[in-house]
């Protein structure tokens, strides 16, 4: 019998542009490469395949994600993954025990377009089910030697609006405010921005308060939107 990624491979085959690949693997820097399947088709055939399977816990669920994710041959597998590591279906599954099958996909991963999406939505839904526990992992994450781990942990409120634990996200970004790595600098002013969206008076004063320390490329973020914000 077919196995969930094997019949996800197939699918993926058949929408495929090789064409497209080579310009898709340039444009993300990927070692891994592509089979030239553009994000709405990967994302529509993703929630064809994806929209009648159940698990009867989350051990079945995360078996099913790894498997897609660690056998990936293809790019466009990891991000298969990663759509159904957010199906509507794995919902009560979003809590603290997933997060070492999240922490795995960031850490193996190591770039942004699978970083971002796991952080901003999946980490992010396990902070809302589980905030105490998030909240200590993500100050953990904040201070590791990895920094893709630190970016997640800056970009877990991404969507949070009103809900935005300020004082989670300012520790969050202290232990990289006087970082010079891009993706730490960039994440910083991009969880800024995204709130300055809900309170552009905070984000001035904490971007004022701390002048000398951010970079130059956090501030402009953070305060791209301040005058959108406040019309």
């Amino acid at each position: 019998m077919s196995t969930l990624a094997d019949t996800l491979r197939a699918r993926l085959t058949t929408i495929a542009d090789p064409a497209r690949a080579p310009g898709m693997q340039a444009y993300m820097k990927s070692a891994m490469p592509y089979l030239g399947v553009a994000a709405v088709p990967m994302r529509q055939s993703c929630k064809a395949l994806f929209k009648d399977l159940r698990w009867p816990d989350s051990a079945a669920w995360q078996a099913d994600v790894l498997a897609i994710w660690r056998g990936a041959q293809f790019r466009e597998e990891r991000y298969a993954a990663v759509e159904l590591s957010g199906v509507r279906a794995a919902s009560a599954f979003q809590r603290m025990d997933a997060l070492n099958m999240y922490e795995d996909m960031i850490v193996t991963g190591a770039w942004w377009d699978y970083v971002d999406a796991i952080a901003g939505q999946r980490l992010w839904a396990i902070l809302e089910n589980d905030r105490p526990a998030m909240r200590k992992a993500m100050l953990a994450w904040s201070r590791d030697r990895d920094m893709w781990k630190r970016r997640s942990s800056i970009l877990c409120q991404l969507h949070a609006k009103a809900k935005t634990d300020l004082d989670l996200l300012y520790a969050c970004i202290e232990p990289s405010l006087d970082s010079k790595e891009f993706f730490l600098r960039k994440a910083i002013g991009w969880a800024l921005r995204q709130y300055a969206w809900t309170d552009p008076d905070e984000v001035r004063r904490y971007v004022a308060a701390n002048e000398n320390r951010l970079s130059g490329l956090s501030k402009r973020e953070a305060l791209k939107n301040i005058g959108k914000a406040a019309a």
